[in-house]
């Protein structure tokens, strides 16, 4: 994009790719297009780490996407968990838990850019980033239960906090896949992103369509770093712990929370720059 610098690093890693643009947000892309972008030990190794590297007020938006056009993340690779036994299990799925609270407790705002399928792990992976942004190819599902195991990632905890325990038990019990536009309707999405007629009908509609998708990512993404990232990091912080306490806890966390925000400098400068533009 026209004034727009990028920085690729990829510090050694095999299976992530991070890109850091001057615009104040970071690419993650999970790559092994070759299984769906499934997630072995090193990727969700390599994960963690990438998400390590880019803890710093210069990153104030993260996308999380997968390489290629067909899979965001295809979930676990069942070649690595189908012989591993009850204490490797734990072990294993503790790792994920740990890296996917990572995302979560992530200070910046993180997008997850839906390319294609999101299922098992990967749907998981979706949850716990704060926006959902799929292309209108997307297959999302928790898929687990069809395999002989529950969703074991976070997705009956975080499913349950964004849907409500009634839809979360149908998608959970069934192992459906459903569509973009039904993740949309129930609000697991945040929005779908389409083609028209007319490039639907182009030769790389499909290379059209994630380029579509992540254009709508950045411009998301552009939106929230216009805002005080210190106010966008309070809000986060607000909002997650709002949804394990109740409301008068949850109400008494935003006092103090912004209380804190008047004690940074972007604070007075920003309500300085509204109140000369409103006097002109």
């Amino acid at each position: 994009m026209k004034g727009t610098r990028y920085f690729v690093n990829m510090s050694g890693l095999n299976y992530i790719e991070t890109v850091r643009r001057s615009d104040g947000i970071a690419i993650i892309t999970i790559n092994r297009p070759e299984v769906l972008n499934a997630m072995n030990v090193d990727v969700i190794s390599e994960l963690s780490s990438a998400i390590d590297t880019i803890t710093n007020e210069s990153v104030k938006v993260v996308i999380i996407t997968g390489k290629g056009e067909r899979s965001f993340c295809a979930g676990a690779d069942i070649k690595y968990v189908v012989n591993i036994n009850p204490i490797e299990a734990e072990r294993y799925v503790s790792s994920v838990h740990s890296m996917l609270n990572k995302i979560e407790n992530l200070e910046t705002p993180v997008i997850a850019a839906i390319n294609g399928y999101a299922l098992g792990g990967g749907c998981e992976v979706a949850l716990a980033c704060d926006i959902r942004i799929a292309s209108v190819n997307a297959k999302i599902g928790q898929t687990e239960v069809k395999i002989g195991i529950p969703p074991g990632w976070g997705g009956t905890q975080r499913m349950l906090r964004i849907l409500g325990p009634a839809k979360a038990k149908e998608l959970v019990f069934t192992g459906e896949m459903i569509t973009a536009d039904e993740a949309l309707k129930i609000g697991l999405v945040n929005k779908v992103v389409s083609l028209n007629t007319t490039e639907a009908e182009e030769e790389d509609a499909p290379k059209l369509l994630n380029k579509k998708l992540m254009d709508e990512c950045i411009k998301l993404g552009r939106e929230i770093t216009k805002n005080s990232y210190n106010a966008v990091k309070v809000s986060k912080m607000l909002i997650n712990m709002g949804m394990d306490a109740d409301l008068g806890t949850g109400l008494r966390l935003e006092i103090y929370g912004w209380a804190l925000c008047f004690a940074h400098e972007d604070r007075k400068t920003m309500m300085s720059a509204f109140l000369n533009r409103a006097k002109r």
